[in-house]
């Protein structure tokens, strides 16, 4: 064996080691990170060394010294953001993805990742309900999937009243941009760097559903053209939008509609979810992101568009130098990126491991835990639930704020549960996000527990214990 391979060999063997028992030890160890940035940093050397190192030391050193920094984010009881956990075949195939090491940008030099791509796209198409021929791209998060769609919804916009987005930028009319009042910040974001600006918010009910009538109001006050951003699941509350009435009063309008559905889109999977996304398919766009739901690595944020004509003209990279089959596009013509890694790839391997009955359990198992934290939470006295749960969010407070946020600290601080702590509807609350696959009865005993003896040690509900 050459030298090369050694270290090789070395370097994977060690990080397998690291790995493995990183995953094992997930479920029970504290969530929390032992030591904050400062602290890891004291532990790294800072200044460049004038040698190398071996490549197995060097994982080494990385693992020893990351570890107290680590947040438990796979654990079941990681309720922190909406990020899902791992399934097994998911990460073993991102593994291959980074020792395969191809740049998905193209099919013609990357044929097995593309074809593999091409496979997970059908069948997440499929799984959705979305129309068939739609195109399918995969980006690096939920951001930049809507960062997509909302591009390609911006062209299409001007082009329908006779402008062309490149040609004509200087004369082509401003696009509207219209979402409801519970809009996600990645959706503002993405709506800045598309170039249409801060959406204006058109209203929201206490869940965050877009107001139909406020939206029908917007679109009749100018005939600009106009894109109209819809959400699948509000980040506080889980809710959906009225997606059969708000694309009607858009489509008659004339806008591009976009469905954000960072983590709600996969409802659309489970027929027991039917009331929640009717309607859904009638958009022209859609955002999603793998690693939340379906629990796939990051980063893998997947952007659908019903034209796929309009996705690649939007998006669509060309060069002389850039090799390209006629008559079909490539990856890197349906998201804002050349070179990629294979991110389509653990998207392929967690549907083909779950298969669609694996895919409704998964969907259907999130929502049924999250219903059983919601009822747990309402036997701990002093605590109220705010949201409808309707999905996998639970927004859990307690009658005075600053109890609210003592408890938020105290779940972090001891270990066993990690919510994040945020504002709604004009209280502090402690929010759960149910994204992991793992979260089973018994997690949700441990978590309904913590939260117990948190609300006790507080002395929410009574004197705390002493």
């Amino acid at each position: 064996m050459d030298d090369g391979m050694r270290q090789y060999r070395q370097a994977l063997d060690a990080a397998h080691r690291h790995a493995l028992e990183w995953l094992e030890s997930v479920a029970e160890r504290p969530i929390r990170p032992e030591l904050d940035v400062d602290g890891i940093l004291a532990r790294l050397e800072r200044t460049l060394p004038e040698d190398g190192a071996d490549a197995a030391a060097v994982v080494e050193e990385l693992a020893e010294a990351s570890a107290p920094g680590l947040m438990a984010m796979g654990s079941p009881r990681f309720y922190g953001f909406v990020i899902g956990g791992t399934y097994p075949a998911a990460l073993a195939a991102d593994w291959l993805v980074s020792a395969w090491d191809q740049n998905t940008g193209s099919r013609q030099p990357t044929p097995a990742t593309a074809a593999v791509e091409e496979v997970a796209a059908a069948w997440l198409v499929e799984l959705l309900g979305l129309p068939p021929r739609s195109g399918v791209g995969f980006a690096t998060g939920a951001t930049s999937a809507n960062l997509s769609c909302l591009v390609v919804g911006r062209d299409a916009a001007l082009r329908a009243r006779g402008f062309d987005p490149v040609a004509d930028v200087a004369q082509a009319p401003r696009v509207r941009f219209l979402a409801g009042g519970a809009v996600h910040t990645s959706v503002v974001l993405a709506g800045r760097i598309a170039g249409l600006g801060a959406p204006t918010a058109v209203g929201a009910d206490a869940e965050g559903r877009i107001d139909v009538a406020g939206l029908e109001r917007a679109l009749g006050a100018s005939d600009a053209p106009t894109v109209v951003a819809l959400q699948a699941g509000d980040v506080h509350s889980g809710a959906f939008d009225d997606f059969t009435s708000a694309i009607a009063v858009a489509r008659a309008a004339g806008a591009w509609i976009h469905v954000d559905g960072a983590f709600g889109l996969w409802a659309a999977a489970s027929p027991r979810l039917d009331h929640l996304t009717a309607g859904l398919a009638d958009a022209d766009s859609w955002a999603t992101d793998a690693h939340k739901t379906l629990n796939v690595p990051y980063d893998c944020g997947v952007a659908i568009v019903r034209d796929e004509a309009a996705m690649t003209a939007s998006l669509g990279a060309h060069a002389a130098y850039l090799p390209a089959v006629a008559s079909v596009s490539d990856p890197y013509d349906r998201v804002a990126e050349l070179s990629r890694r294979a991110r389509g790839v653990p998207v392929w391997a967690a549907l083909r491991s779950l298969g669609r009955r694996g895919v409704v359990d998964l969907v259907d198992g999130l929502v049924d835990a999250a219903t059983a934290l919601a009822a747990g939470f309402r036997t701990v006295p002093g605590l109220e639930v705010l949201n409808e749960v309707v999905f996998t969010q639970v927004c859990l407070a307690a009658e005075e704020d600053a109890d609210t946020a003592a408890l938020g600290e105290w779940l972090r601080s001891e270990g066993t549960v990690w919510a994040s702590s945020s504002s709604w509807r004009g209280r502090t609350v402690v929010r759960f996000a149910v994204s992991n696959h793992a979260t089973d009865a018994e997690a949700v005993r441990r978590t309904v527990d913590a939260v117990a003896r948190g609300a006790a040690a507080i002395g929410i509900g009574g004197r705390p214990v002493s």
